[in-house]
């Protein structure tokens, strides 16, 4: 009987080692693991720095060729030195996405480990409470006579303890490494979302360019692969959309002049929110986009570029009033001009179809007309770069930033 606690304490201490063992024995195979997945994450970033090495290259020949005269042929090369640009930024995604698949498995291989870490300091804990627990069974006058002596009951008791407090203390940190591995797992599954995201947009963005790509072809077949031809079209339509902003900013300064106080009124008493007037969709040219294939002959886009099948309803963005409807059936560009409050006004360039009238008031979501955009449709105009809307927000007759305005 004297030796009851030292012979429990044996117990316990041996039940910690073979537990140990076999915790250390799972340990090291999943730290192999981890290891593996991290010479993977690795290889992984190398492949991207490559990959951004040939971005970089194609995004200099891209900016050469916008240099040199415009011609077809540095069109295409232009589109083609994009296109392929774009193909290794969906590749690089791809990678990236992969990457942090590794990363989140990475994670949870670690919240394995300190699961078990937890687990195994939950049962040391265990253990040495119900061995304090039976001597607390006991009165002092037993727990001495169960000892060689009262030094031996004092330092034994002290031991239990200060193993006690430590182990408590291991436990607390390892929980909070779970708390912050789980908040980490939380971020890289947002990340993934994102990539995910990401891809699709720039798979959507070739499918642009390479339609762009089919459109330009097609006029250089038009044209017997005439040079001559091809400046001529160009110069019709550098003549068109000056024409077209000559006649949007007279004609909304000249219709606001004439409009009556009752007209004034109606329209500063509607709805000046800017709506989406087709679905929000992916936005294939952005407003002063350096991409924009005709930037440097027609000028900068003043405009947001909306992806809409051909023929799409579209709807007035706000309340106002219709100031032009320029439409001939013909595939001229064709526009329709809208004047809101505030000196807002809105242009829907490409339209394949029209609802409304000059002078018509309209209410924001009133059907107006149809899409159009696509090569060699009605309302397209000369150059187009695929089925789409053409959507301008201007602010006393400037144009500025559509998405400044949208929801």
């Amino acid at each position: 009987m004297k030796k009851l606690p030292i012979i429990l304490l044996m117990f316990i201490l041996a039940g910690m080692l073979t537990m140990s063992s076999s915790v250390l024995g799972q340990a090291g195979s999943v730290d192999s693991e981890i290891q593996d997945l991290n010479d993977k994450i690795q290889a992984q970033k190398k492949q991207m720095d490559d990959l951004a090495d040939k971005q970089k290259a194609y995004q200099a020949a891209i900016e050469q060729k916008r240099a040199d005269k415009d011609s077809l042929t540095n069109q295409l090369s232009i589109l083609e030195n994009r296109s392929a640009k774009i193909q290794l930024d969906i590749d690089s995604t791809n990678i990236e996405i992969d990457k942090t698949n590794l990363e989140i498995k990475k994670i949870q291989l670690d919240m394995a480990n300190v699961d078990q870490d937890i687990e195994k300091e939950k049962q040391h804990i265990g253990n040495l409470l119900r061995l304090v627990y039976k001597q607390d069974q006991v009165s002092t006058m037993e727990m001495l006579l169960l000892n060689n002596s009262l030094s031996e009951f004092l330092n034994q008791a002290k031991y239990l303890e200060n193993t006690n407090d430590k182990i408590k203390e291991s436990l607390e940190d390892l929980e909070n490494n779970k708390g912050q591995l789980e908040k980490s797992q939380l971020s890289l599954n947002d990340k993934n979302k994102e990539l995910v995201t990401l891809k699709s947009q720039l798979e959507n963005k070739v499918g642009d360019l390479q339609y762009e790509q089919q459109s330009k072809e097609t006029i250089l077949e038009e044209t017997n692969s005439s040079e001559a031809e091809y400046q001529d079209l160009l110069a019709q339509a550098k003549k068109e959309q000056m024409q077209a902003e000559a006649e949007v900013y007279s004609l909304e300064k000249t219709i606001r002049q004439k409009m009556s106080e009752k007209d004034k009124t109606k329209l500063e008493t509607g709805s000046s929110d800017i709506a989406w007037p087709i679905p929000k969709n992916t936005i294939t040219t952005f407003f002063h986009d350096p991409d924009y294939p005709y930037r440097k002959v027609i000028g900068e886009h003043p405009a947001i570029d909306i992806r809409s099948p051909q023929g799409s309803i579209l709807r007035a963005a706000a309340d106002g009033y219709v100031a032009r409807v320029k439409f001939d059936g013909t595939t001229a560009y064709a526009y329709i001009m809208i004047i809101h409050s505030n000196g807002l006004s809105t242009v829907y360039g490409h339209v394949s179809a029209v609802s409304v009238a000059a002078d018509q008031y309209v209410h924001q979501g009133d059907i107006i007309g149809r899409t159009g955009g696509a090569p060699h449709g009605i309302g397209s105009g000369p150059f187009t770069t695929g089925s789409h809307l053409h959507f301008e927000v201007r602010k006393d007759g400037i144009p500025v930033n559509p998405l400044n305005y949208l929801p």
